[in-house]
């Protein structure tokens, strides 16, 4: 809708504005030089259907509408031109110096205005000291904001109202800005340094590990937050070469051995963590690997390096000339292991480590259908990703309480199999912490939606 059509004319409004108070639309509407009256005359050139019309109003409205001699909108068209009009600047000049706190409410409540806005106005919200639902304006800034950005809000609306709800909305967040001013928020600052575990430590944390939060979140997180956040940050892969320095160079042992386990380690700091075995051995299973590092860690480290995720075939096949028992354990545990080394491992004959192979991601379906020939494999197939759903269905018949535990924790298992998995007393735990299973409930079930 084009309010310059309209500027200094006249509508007609019945019942009143869905996105903003009465007081706030006549001032829209005084500003864009509008006149609004409430009964028909030969000036309106525009009639606008609002909320909460009386049957009188309805009534004239039918008529008017049926006489199609004036063009009629909804509300919501106009609300929508009216807020993608606020001049963004004058708006919080006039709220900052009035302090004016229930306008300012009602902005960021408004479902209509930008995003940009809304942050900007978010910002200028004083909490008072006090956590998100502990008094009314507190709650209903914090319902707004999650109201606003949460996926499929409308099949969950109570999720506006518990301060979970904000770590979810993290969890499902694609945009960094949206994070960063969550991250800003008072009643999580006050909780960085904290060490009680409670709803908001949660959302900080699942912040500290989101991977798009922003470096400038990090950062702040660094200078402000305790020893386990600081921990959350040294093991992000994306960590950067500045902040491992800034984590290294602050001589906490604990940060040294978080940064050890970072795949994205730098090379400096790595050289100097090798002077400790456990950061030696906590590298050799994490770090990505190149040819060099691998020679680096290949006398001393062999079974961790056996274990990391970043190993190539010709690596796996020096590894495996070892003949080191457990270095052919870890290797078989490996979820990229090769096909070949597949063949090797499982050609020395060895049932724990046939056992290990079949459990494997890695291991390819011809072999697992294979194994299921043989009863002394079932349980590593009913832990396997992999292993084919006809085989889970079959497995689903067994009689063993460890088969039956392995296919209600398997993500792989038929739904249907999981369903009947959870009647029982014994696995219905298992099923339900099933990240798959719950994927499901929350798009075929609107109960299980959190």
């Amino acid at each position: 809708m084009n309010l310059e059509t309209i500027q200094n004319k006249t509508i007609l409004l019945f019942g009143k504005s869905r996105a903003f108070s009465s007081v706030e639309f006549d001032a829209q509407m005084r500003y864009h030089k509008i006149k609004v009256v409430k009964e028909n005359s030969e000036d309106v050139v525009l009639i606008v259907e609002g909320k909460m019309m009386t049957p009188y109003e309805q009534n004239a409205s039918d008529a008017l509408y049926e006489s199609k001699k004036i063009k009629s909108v909804s509300i919501y068209e106009l609300d929508r031109a009216l807020a993608q009009h606020i001049d963004a600047d004058a708006l919080l000049m006039s709220l900052k110096l009035s302090h004016d706190k229930e306008r300012l409410l009602a902005f960021i409540k408004n479902f209509m205005i930008s995003d940009t806005l809304f942050f900007r106005l978010l910002k200028m919200y004083e909490w008072g000291g006090e956590d998100f639902f502990e008094n009314d304006e507190n709650r209903d800034v914090t319902a707004a904001l999650i109201g606003r950005f949460y996926e499929k809000i409308e099949r969950n609306h109570n999720v506006q109202y518990v301060t979970l709800g904000l770590m979810h909305l993290i969890t499902q967040c694609k945009n960094a800005e949206l994070i960063e001013a969550i991250a800003l928020l008072e009643p999580l600052q006050k909780y960085l340094s904290h060490h009680a575990e409670n709803a908001n430590r949660a959302i900080i944390k699942s912040i500290a590990k989101h991977p798009i939060t922003p470096k400038s979140v990090l950062k702040m997180f660094i200078q402000k937050a305790d020893i386990q956040i600081k921990i959350l940050i040294a093991l992000r892969e994306d960590c950067d070469v500045l902040i491992q320095k800034q984590l290294f160079e602050s001589g906490e042992k604990i940060l040294c051995e978080a940064l050890s386990l970072n795949a994205n380690l730098d090379r400096d700091i790595a050289k100097a963590l090798m002077k400790e075995e456990r950061h030696a051995k906590n590298m050799a299973h994490a770090i990505k690997l190149d040819s060099d590092l691998f020679e680096i860690f290949l006398d001393g480290q062999s079974v961790e390096l056996a274990t990391n995720s970043s190993l190539m075939p010709q690596m796996q096949e020096k590894l495996f000339v070892l003949q080191d028992e457990a270095v052919n354990a870890a290797l078989a545990a490996n979820k990229v292991l090769d096909e070949q080394m597949f063949r090797e491992l499982f050609s020395l004959e060895n049932e724990t480590i046939a056992s290990t192979l079949y459990a494997n991601a890695a291991t390819p379906q011809i072999f697992l259908r294979e194994a299921y020939l043989n009863a002394v494999y079932h349980l590593s197939l009913a832990k396997n990703p992999n292993t084919p759903s006809d085989i889970l269905l079959l497995l689903g018949t067994s009689t063993d309480a460890r088969i039956l535990e392995a296919l209600a924790k398997n993500e792989s298992t038929p739904v249907a199999l999981l369903y009947q998995l959870q009647l029982d007393s014994r696995f219905e735990r298992f099923v339900k912490e099933n990240a798959a299973f719950g994927a499901h409930i929350q798009t075929q079930n609107m109960g299980w939606i959190v």
